[in-house]
């Protein structure tokens, strides 16, 4: 590519009149519209499959997915188009190490599959606050984690899926931001308030493969438009903007610190002090993170509960973990290239070009990823890559939105209205997604004016001041039974205390740039966030552990299958919720399907039952009580009021519902969703594979140190 051309390229005008012509072939457009028809079309087919019409169905997906579809969507939840937007335009910025951040998944994917969703599973829970109260009993803990994950989703997750989807459409089509992402809204929401979890699922798996097919194409392109690996490895370091005089007197000439690419950018593992992701930081404060991230977070965790059984469990987090080996190739790498191929937009550093090439002064490090998608694609395949785009975030969205609404509708809703029916839940999950989707819209302007130099750095630093408290509580509870309410809870108060002691200063001062530091004291942000992370995670630890000392253990009998040492246990468990005491009949049924519902008609269960509401899905309501007992039935409602109905899954609990089961029914059904035995042949094929997989991530890391 010409200097010259791209000399004109920085100008705003002729880019922009670019971008309008680029989807106006008919190649392009024909590809978008049969991409979204297709979507559509599997959400609606899965919709009139599987039943959405009792809680576990909505939220569970019916527990009977088997091994590829979970891994699958492990992997499609995990990856938005933030990873492509953040991943490449760091990799543009300061070279492999990045990568680091996708590697490090492989082995923690392993402990959830191996150490905590056998737990998970013998406790019987569909969401992660409601773990820890049958694990230490209170409302507390789980109320706080409820507010916390609600908060990490709309800041974290929802903000930064919606800015890189947004900052793609504007590169590609020139369109504005708000009418490009309503638009994205839009069809995420049909798909998500009508079709539950299982369309998720399904759609999830058909988007990671054409996901990984687009950027497979595309990374070819970029290759081999840079010349081959070998090409990216000789020209990155000389990949520099000839741009470093700026007008403004007050940054004048830049320092060449400023725009050269790091001289260790091709090492995965860095200078302990210097590096701008040092190695212990990068191998033990991001296994902290991102612990709680895959082993403890509702969007993943979600997932992996629909399993058929474990080892399907099990071999899903293996396909997910060597899934996770393919973002260094697919958006680093690319995000590379784009610089070398690009240097004066990517590379920007004067802040008056910045804000003409992408309309921030920080840097234009995220643009790499839809500037190579915009140049180098031919026609039809630049379609489909854009699709492929809206679709990661459309898929990523949609599962925090599903999440979210699970967190809020069984954790936060059912405590204040503890008699509420299957019916009155289901509605209020899907009016909290349209909720959420109204705050984080409202919330666009101030992403896109805080898009500060990188992406990525944003949401891990973030999580690394918040999680690494949540993550300590989650190992404690699962592998030490000595760990109590009071404990727990005072770990995750001055946990949350020391992180926003960072958090807020970072925040209020900005991170700076390398043009303009930064003002805040060194002492609370020179810090590396990572090993702020590790810090946390210890303090908190010891907290927890202190406390649970000095106050009185909690008996055996209360947690049996609720810690790892005990998951095989066959005793009774009195669950701590000492309010609500559990008989068999509320047996832990996650199972969505009507063979398996329960309904439990005429017992007269105390009002504190209504947190514990998840268990039972009827086919209408949860709970009746003796003076909720239906009257006669109603006349059959109007045709549009019947459609509406089954758009929104509710099904008419009438003549056609099956008979009740009988108690040893339900309870034959707890244990077998509640069952974590596994076919021992079964069983050794997947540990192989996950050795082998382990071998395969070592070799790697040790390739790219």
């Amino acid at each position: 590519v010409g200097r010259m051309e791209e000399h004109t390229e920085a100008g705003s005008a002729p880019v922009l009149g670019e971008q309008k012509a680029l989807i106006d072939n008919p190649a392009d457009i024909l590809v978008i519209a049969a991409y979204f028809l297709l979507v559509i079309g599997v959400g609606l087919w899965s919709m009139c499959r599987t039943n959405r019409g009792t809680v576990g169905g909505y939220f569970l997906a019916g527990r009977n997915m088997v091994w590829w579809p979970v891994g699958a969507s492990l992997f499609a939840s995990n990856i938005g188009s933030g990873h492509f937007v953040g991943l490449a335009g760091t990799g543009a910025a300061s070279g492999l190490a990045v990568a680091g951040f996708e590697w490090n998944a492989l082995f923690v994917v392993l402990l959830l599959g191996w150490l905590f969703v056998p737990v998970y599973l013998t406790a019987g829970v569909i969401t992660m606050p409601q773990y820890l109260r049958k694990r230490f009993g209170g409302h507390r803990i789980r109320l706080y984690l409820s507010v916390l994950s609600l908060f990490l989703y709309i800041f974290t997750k929802i903000s930064v899926d919606m800015f890189s989807g947004a900052v793609f459409i504007q590169q590609a089509l020139g369109w504005n931001i708000y009418a490009s992402v309503i638009a994205l809204l839009g069809i995420t929401m049909i798909y998500t308030v009508t079709g539950g979890l299982a369309a998720l699922m399904y759609t999830d798996t058909v988007q990671t493969f054409v996901i990984l097919a687009g950027a497979f194409v595309l990374m070819g392109y970029a290759f081999h438009e840079v010349g081959g690996y070998s090409g990216l490895f000789d020209k990155y370091l000389r990949a520099v903007t000839s741009l470093t005089v700026s007008e403004d007197p007050a940054v004048g000439n830049i320092s060449s610190s400023c725009y050269r690419p790091r001289p260790d950018s091709y090492h995965l593992l860095r200078d302990p002090v210097t590096g701008d992701l040092p190695w212990p930081a990068l191998l033990l404060g991001l296994t902290i993170v991102s612990s709680w991230y895959w082993c403890s977070d509702q969007v993943i965790v979600q997932r992996c509960l629909a399993g058929k059984n474990l080892t399907h469990i099990k071999a899903g987090c293996i396909l997910c973990g060597y899934l996770k080996l393919m973002p260094m190739f697919l958006m680093v790498m690319p995000g590379m290239i784009s610089r070398v191929l690009y240097p004066d937009e990517v590379a920007c550093v004067v802040p008056e070009v910045c804000k003409r090439v992408c309309g921030t002064e920080v840097g234009c490090s995220n643009i790499a990823y839809p500037r190579l998608v915009v140049k180098l694609m031919p026609n039809g395949l630049r379609g489909l890559m854009l699709a492929v785009m809206l679709a990661a975030l459309m898929s990523s969205l949609a599962s925090i939105f599903n999440s979210s609404s699970t967190l809020f509708t069984m954790d936060i809703y059912t405590r204040l209205r503890p008699r509420a029916g299957d019916r009155e839940l289901l509605l209020v999950g899907r009016l909290w997604v349209v909720f959420i989707v109204a705050v984080s819209v409202a919330w666009l302007p101030v992403v896109q004016a805080a898009q500060g130099g990188q992406l990525f750095d944003y949401i891990q630093a973030v999580s690394s001041y918040l999680a690494p408290p949540v993550s300590a509580v989650f190992v404690l509870a699962l592998f030490v039974p000595r760990v109590n309410e009071k404990g727990a809870f005072w770990g995750l108060i001055g946990g949350l205390l020391m992180g926003l002691a960072r958090l807020v200063p970072e925040f209020s001062f900005g991170s700076g740039s390398c043009v303009r530091p930064s003002a805040c004291p060194a002492l609370l942000c020179r810090v590396h966030y990572l090993y702020f992370a590790i810090l946390l995670f210890v303090c908190s630890g010891l907290l927890t552990l202190v406390v649970s000392l000095c106050t009185p253990p909690i008996p055996r009998k209360h947690l049996h299958r609720l810690v790892f040492s005990l998951r095989h246990s066959k005793e009774e468990r009195e669950d701590l919720d000492d309010e609500e005491p559990e008989g068999p009949t509320a047996a832990p049924v996650q199972n969505g399907r009507p063979d398996h519902a329960v309904e439990m008609e005429g017992k007269a269960l105390p009002p504190g039952v209504g947190a514990g509401v998840l268990w039972e899905p009827s086919v209408l309501r949860l709970t009746v009580r003796p003076h909720l007992l239906p009257a006669p039935p109603p006349p059959r409602p109007g045709l549009l009021r019947q459609c509406l109905l089954w758009f929104c899954g509710v099904s008419r609990g009438g003549a056609g519902s099956p008979p009740r089961p009988t108690q040893e029914e339900t309870a034959a059904a707890a244990r077998r969703l509640e069952d974590i035995s596994e076919d021992p042949r079964w069983a050794r094929v997947v540990n192989l594979n996950a050795l082998l997989m382990m071998a395969v991530a070592t070799f790697l890391w040790g390739f790219y140190a």
